[in-house]
């Protein structure tokens, strides 16, 4: 059972929420520092990729043909990292109304069932990391991108556009963005005892997160899968997104402005072609 109570046995209490307040810092400590080092390797492998001109040669980097095993390995890594360095910081409300609403035992500490919340739901970032690695070897066998990971063709990219501004508007996405903006009203609803439990609700966060976030991540495959500027512009625009209620309007606002980029961009290889 949770340490923060109400009467129907669920998360919940103004005293608990007190008591095991202070308790939260090293756990969100702890996160910062794994969201430091994702970043600090993007910003490595962006340098590198940057540099490749001059002959540097830089460790766990794919080739940019011809992939095999270990550069699906290492290209499988860099999404991964990339997912974590975006969207753990999205998840740290979640994160911490959890971490409240764990009691900690001598079997059972309170950062077990922190750390198995988290792997639940990196893990589902996994599985989408997994299917972007694939679908990124296919778009370069394809020669749909560059070995530089960037678009060749404005029709696959206002396409890529035109769907993710599309998907602001679905009843899905306000679907799971409301619960993403409810962190104790999501842990009433699917609390489960134990660090098996905590799994369980990071890899259920984990799936709701991903629905609502997986055509914006999507759209690298356009900014340019390492371009850390993008992927630091889409990280701000998701957590606000996602953690801000005072924003709803820009969902739509960033649905409106997506439309209008692709199709721009289809009416251009249109003109073109």
């Amino acid at each position: 059972m949770p340490a923060l109570i109400d009467v129907t046995g669920r998360p919940g209490g103004r005293s608990g929420q007190r008591r095991h307040g202070g308790q939260r810092l090293p756990v969100l400590l702890g996160l910062a520092g794994v969201i430091a080092l994702a970043w600090t390797y993007l910003l490595y492998m962006a340098w590198g990729m940057a540099h490749m001109d001059v002959g540097i040669e830089m460790l766990l980097m794919p080739r940019m043909t011809d992939w095999g095993a270990v550069d699906l390995a290492l290209v499988f890594l860099m999404w991964v990292v990339m997912m974590v360095a975006m969207m753990l910081p999205t998840a740290l409300p979640m994160v911490s109304a959890f971490a409240s609403c764990s009691r900690p035992s001598a079997e059972q500490p309170r950062a077990w069932s922190v750390v198995a919340f988290v792997i639940g739901y990196v893990l589902v970032w996994a599985g989408f990391s997994l299917l972007a690695t694939l679908l990124q070897w296919g778009l370069l066998e394809a020669r749909w991108i560059s070995p530089m990971m960037e678009v060749r063709g404005p029709g696959f990219g206002g396409t890529l556009l035109l769907a993710a501004g599309i998907f602001q508007f679905t009843p899905l996405k306000h679907a799971c963005l409301s619960a993403c903006r409810s962190p104790l009203s999501f842990l009433m609803t699917e609390w489960r005892p134990g660090n098996a439990g905590a799994l369980i609700i990071g890899l259920r966060h984990g799936v709701l997160c991903t629905a609502c976030c997986w055509l914006l991540m999507a759209l690298l495959f356009v900014l340019g899968v390492m371009n850390v500027v993008w992927i630091a512009a889409l990280t701000v625009f998701v957590l606000i997104e996602k953690t801000w209620s005072g924003a709803r309007w820009l969902t739509p606002a960033g649905g409106a402005l997506l439309i209008a980029w692709g199709a721009i961009l289809i009416g251009g290889a249109l003109s073109a072609g």
